[in-house]
């Protein structure tokens, strides 16, 4: 393969790798009998922590009323439970339960693994090129998003 066509085959290769991500969000959506909104939040509550409803409504950029319902979802699947903070009895904080943590060990853990095995081929130069390329596809990406979100649809 020339050096001209080796850009291309990294962006086939990434389309590839966010199919395989969304086919296994897929399976893990589906595994916990939610989908695949819901597993985005808890993904951000297992990730973060106890956070208030309002800073889930911000990272998953939905209305206040539909977090709510995802929220309430979560809880119906006994996922996330809502509590109160210890530092101001009026906020509300929505955290993982023990069944979440559960099943991200369950579902997470061996393709995490799998994962950091894969990277053991790898040395510190070539580990520190990966991570300076995923950070830029992800900024890619971000700004991409941002602007689709700013722009309405014709």
């Amino acid at each position: 393969m020339s050096k001209s066509e080796l850009p291309r085959e990294v962006a086939r290769q990434i389309r590839l790798l966010q199919q395989s991500f969304d086919a296994f969000d897929e399976a893990a959506a589906a595994r916990l009998g939610i989908n695949r909104t819901d597993l985005r939040a808890l993904d951000i509550v297992l990730g973060v922590g106890p956070l208030t409803a309002g800073d889930l409504t911000a990272a998953l950029r939905l209305s206040p009323a539909a977090t709510t319902t995802v929220i309430d979802r979560l809880e119906r699947a006994g996922l996330v439970a809502r509590t109160r903070d210890p530092e101001s009895r009026r906020r509300v904080l929505v955290a993982a339960t023990d069944a979440a943590r559960a099943a991200e060990r369950e579902i997470y853990r061996p393709v995490g693994e799998a994962g950091l095995r894969a990277l053991d081929r790898y040395d510190r130069t070539q580990l520190d090129i990966i991570i300076d390329f995923l950070a830029t596809a992800r900024a890619v990406q971000q700004e991409h998003a941002e602007r689709l979100g700013a722009r309405p649809r014709r």
